[in-house]
């Protein structure tokens, strides 16, 4: 079958795919070409595939008809697929994407930082490093419960979600979640247990967020629940920052400041100079980490590649992403 990579970003292909992925592409696909740009297709290009990650331009089904009229599947190395896949999904052609790959990084971040949330580390950490506060770190940090018998809440409980939740079977935890797609059946395989968002604010030590970034999730997470909760609960965000009203989880911050945030992604990204976020001791910010980094990139072509091989084949794809799929993955 003849195969491209493209994409805006060469150097998101370099990371993905490395030398033993490509290595295996070419044995198996016909290439025409090392990598495109979108700038430099040619209308009926004869491509059947298009292997892909990061970077991969959209493309209307107009644009999809001039450029690719013998297309028959999309392989995307990366994540969500949501803001290119409709087009090449109505026009009948298979989108295959990494995004149980790429859950992998973002559920070892998550579970790693609920494990220190509950010990009280974060601003315990500060308060020790500072000469003001170094006296008072033990007595805050005496306050959490730990992971021992504690109460965490999960938002979302798609890929990552439930990859959080089978990791922390292993602390003993008491583990809440809010989803409302998510089966009795699978809750129970899970050993979770299923509750509504106010009893998982109100109730939980620590709050990790998983939701599904589409339209209907937009500004759920406001202040009616980050009033909820505990005096020093920790709320973690590694779904989307636009699902949190940002001015109403700083202000349930400012009220109770031995409250926590942990955010991984705000809305906007970066942080906005002026934003209070920059200034609260109580909210400790990463620049979008959580996903595939360094060697974990090449985990998102193996994924891909061992796809390409399936459909060669015949084999049922395990990853193929559907219209259905749209409406409540992230």
């Amino acid at each position: 079958m003849k195969a491209a990579f493209i994409s805006n970003a060469k150097k998101c292909i370099e990371s993905v795919y490395n030398e033993e992925a490509k290595k295996i592409l070419k044995e198996n696909f016909d290439f025409h070409d090392e990598f495109f740009n979108k700038e430099e297709l040619k209308e009926n290009s004869d491509f059947e595939c298009i292997f892909t990650t990061w970077g991969f331009p959209e493309f209307t089904e107009e644009e999809i008809d001039r450029y690719f009229p013998d297309l028959k599947i999309v392989f995307y190395a990366a994540g969500s697929v949501q803001y290119f896949a409709r087009p090449f999904l109505n026009k009948g052609i298979k989108v295959v994407s990494s995004w149980m790959a790429n859950a992998v990084p973002v559920a070892e971040y998550a579970v790693s930082q609920i494990i220190l949330a509950n010990k009280g580390f974060f601003q315990s950490c500060v308060m020790y490093n500072s000469k003001e506060n170094n006296k008072i770190s033990k007595q805050y940090a005496d306050k959490f419960p730990s992971n021992y018998n504690t109460n965490v809440g999960i938002l979302g409980v798609g890929a990552i979600g439930a990859m959080v939740a089978e990791k922390l079977k292993a602390f003993n935890l008491n583990i809440y979640v809010y989803d409302p797609y998510l089966s009795d059946e699978k809750a129970e395989k899970l050993g979770v247990k299923k509750e509504s968002l106010e009893f998982i604010f109100k109730n939980c030590q620590t709050i990790s967020n998983h939701i599904a970034n589409i339209p209907a999730t937009v500004g759920m997470l406001d202040y009616s629940l980050f009033s909820l909760m505990k005096d020093n609960a920790t709320f973690i965000n590694t779904g989307r920052g636009a699902q949190v009203k940002e001015n109403d989880l700083i202000r349930a911050l400012k009220e109770k400041p031995e409250r926590t945030a942990v955010l991984d992604v705000t809305f906007p990204e970066p942080v906005e100079n002026d934003s209070e976020f920059h200034t609260l001791k109580n909210v400790f910010l990463t620049p979008h980490i959580a996903g595939s980094s360094g060697n974990e990139c090449q985990r998102l072509g193996e994924y891909t590649t061992n796809e390409a091989l399936k459909y060669l084949n015949n084999k049922p794809l395990s990853y193929e992403v559907t219209l259905k799929m749209l409406e409540t993955m992230a």
